[in-house]
């Protein structure tokens, strides 16, 4: 086990895996509301980040690409949670 764990991408793949168990065991009880959605939106940037830094090989890029990407990841998480805390607003509405 611990020559699977040498590997970066291994260690992430295992980081991967606790942390969908750990966005399935918030998301259990659905009563939990706000908290438990920022805790998932959280733990789905950070897996994005993962996923982004080593499977997509941008950890030793240029500062610009992981800028570029990180930024996006955060924009993207925080427009999801807005919409799920305020609502989408009706099209066309007056």
């Amino acid at each position: 086990m611990s020559g699977f764990l040498r590997d970066a991408r291994h260690r992430t793949w295992l980081l991967l895996v606790i942390a969908t168990g750990a966005t399935f065991w918030l998301r259990v009880d659905s009563d939990i509301g706000l908290a438990a959605a920022a805790g998932t939106i959280a733990i789905a940037y950070i897996k994005g980040r993962l996923i982004v830094l080593d499977f997509m090989e941008l950890r030793h890029a240029p500062r610009i690409w992981k800028g570029i990407f990180e930024t996006w990841l955060f924009v993207v998480s925080a427009i999801i949670l807005a919409v799920y805390r305020f609502g989408l607003p009706a099209i066309g509405s007056a």
